[in-house]
């Protein structure tokens, strides 16, 4: 297509008015109308369209079961928690069926746990609806557990689009290494390469890069550790708690270790432009 001409899964939202496209959003902060029940908030844009109310309350309805909230098409949006009143917004914006569902950091104002539900939920109802989700998110993890295709942006510009495995196993840019889970990046001979934290194996003696444990930082299920090396510069290495004690992993600090990886785990990058 031409400079000027760009289609998005099928719709033209270039030559198209915004008020025409098939296309919905999710707010970060939901938008819902306050005044409004549930059910009037989801027949809503069926209404602008001119649905007769009978076709639009039947079709609000099936809707918030599609979306486990049957129950609540009575209520008032202050009467509902945070992940109901996200649901609701999702209701009301694939009403409509559009061809592509726009969601601007949908789970933000959620707390953790939520969120995680939120986003098997997002998964689950993608696949039933068969349609696009283009999902904004700030979240590194959530962005690779929500995405089939990932792009990651850095001042307004796309620095890799790839799978979510691609682009944090094989990042092509400094940015993407860094920006993208937990990485370290390391110049030797002249190279410059990233190894994710998980793939480096830290002993306290045998071959490997020589160097000595400056900080721990136990969070659980595993403790990061972060190394600075004789050879020059810092790695954060990441192990799985399966043995080790908060207290162990803490008395780390100090101690001379070697750490190891191997090759294929490896990733060299090129400089950033300027």
């Amino acid at each position: 297509p031409d400079a000027g001409h760009v289609e998005l899964a099928g719709v033209d939202v270039t030559r198209t008015a915004p008020s025409e496209r098939d296309v919905n959003t999710v707010f970060q902060n939901y938008a819902l109308f306050p005044h409004m029940t549930v059910v009037e908030n989801v027949e809503y844009g069926l209404r602008v369209r001119g649905v007769d109310r009978k076709t639009r309350r039947a079709k609000a309805t099936e809707v918030l079961e599609r979306v486990r909230l049957p129950h609540v098409g009575s209520r008032r949006p202050a009467a509902l928690s945070g992940g109901q009143r996200q649901r609701v917004a999702l209701a009301r914006a694939i009403v409509n069926s559009p061809t592509v569902l726009l969601l601007d950091e949908p789970l933000g104002a959620l707390d953790l746990k939520l969120r995680q539900e939120m986003q098997i939920f997002l998964k689950e109802l993608q696949r039933e609806l068969g349609i696009t989700f283009v999902y904004v998110t700030h979240d590194q993890e959530e962005a690779l557990t929500m995405s089939d295709r990932l792009a990651v942006f850095n001042n307004g510009r796309i620095e890799q689009v790839g799978t979510p495995a691609d682009v944090y196993e094989h990042p092509e840019t400094e940015f993407v290494a860094d920006f993208v889970g937990v990485s370290n990046v390391l110049e030797r001979n002249g190279s410059r390469f990233t190894i994710r934290p998980e793939k480096i194996v830290m002993r306290e003696d045998g071959d490997g890069e020589p160097g000595v444990v400056r900080d721990v930082v136990y969070v659980g299920m595993v403790t990061r550790y972060i190394v600075d090396l004789d050879g020059g510069g810092t790695l954060v290495v990441v192990q799985q708690n399966l043995e080790t004690s908060s207290q162990q992993a803490l008395e780390a600090r100090g101690r001379r270790v070697r750490l190891s990886w191997r090759p294929e785990h490896t990733y060299e990058i090129g400089k950033e432009e300027e």
